[in-house]
């Protein structure tokens, strides 16, 4: 994936927590979407704590789904030592590896968390991330490994104690290149992680079918990224189920 590419989806979404409290409307951007984007900033602790871990679709809706929850949490990803920039978490094979830096020791009170598109990207070698569009190079993950590595994501995920949704990988568009990948490969191991889901009872965001019904409005062509439409349809969809989710666990929380 180019940087430029997420670069420019990032800007076009982008919110900062400096821009104004301006309630949004279903379908409007805010004001903190047209702003520079900031990752990082000064959480409320008054508010519960929501960590978004994916790969760069979920960089792109990210800062949108913190302004839409403004007032109602903290939104988190990983982002980089200097606060500049958002960390990609890639497949799974680098979540496996980085969960426990993630999670770190904060509190979370719901985590939306997506792996998929790069583990079926083909890649020079199995495992690495030099990126490909030779069909004969293998992908970075089988689908076997895919799910042999997020049960084990998922596994430290319950024991962080949050409530966790997962997000379906999103489709990729035909021809698709740089690296190589196939538009039926995303329901094939949104298969597999949905065995998992359903096996821990986590709540599954169904991305994919909520995506592929409008495609040719939210996604560019020949590609897995989307147009500014469609990170900001993405990020209220992302948003309506987490403050779902929030409200849950509210309602949960023991009277004192």
């Amino acid at each position: 994936m180019k940087r430029a590419a997420i670069f420019a989806s990032v800007c076009a979404l982008g919110a900062c927590l400096r821009a104004a409290d301006a309630p949004v409307q279903p379908g409007q951007k805010s004001q903190a979407a047209r702003a520079k984007p900031s990752w990082a900033f000064s959480p409320d602790p008054a508010l519960p704590n929501v960590l978004i871990l994916g790969d760069s679709i979920s960089i792109g809706y990210t800062l949108e789904v913190r302004a839409l929850l403004r007032g109602k949490a903290n939104v988190f990803r990983p982002i980089t030592a200097d606060g500049q920039n958002a960390e990609n978490c890639s497949g799974t094979t680098k979540g496996v590896r980085s969960i426990d830096r993630w999670l770190g020791d904060r509190k979370w009170a719901v985590i939306h968390f997506n792996f998929g598109l790069h583990d079926l990207k083909h890649v020079a070698k199995a495992g690495d991330d030099a990126a490909t569009s030779n069909p004969n190079h293998p992908r970075q993950a089988t689908v076997g490994q895919y799910k042999r590595n997020l049960e084990t994501i998922v596994g430290k995920l319950q024991a962080a104690g949050a409530r966790l949704v997962f997000a379906t990988t999103t489709p990729v568009a035909p021809g698709s290149t740089k690296p190589l990948r196939e538009p039926e490969e995303p329901p094939r191991y949104n298969a597999a992680a949905l065995e998992i889901m359903k096996a821990n009872g986590i709540r599954v965001n169904d991305l994919f079918a909520f995506c592929t019904p409008q495609l040719n409005r939210l996604q560019l062509p020949r590609n897995v990224h989307f147009t500014p439409a469609g990170y900001q349809a993405l990020a209220e969809q992302v948003a309506k189920v987490i403050e779902q989710e929030l409200r849950t666990a509210g309602e949960k929380k023991p009277a004192r």
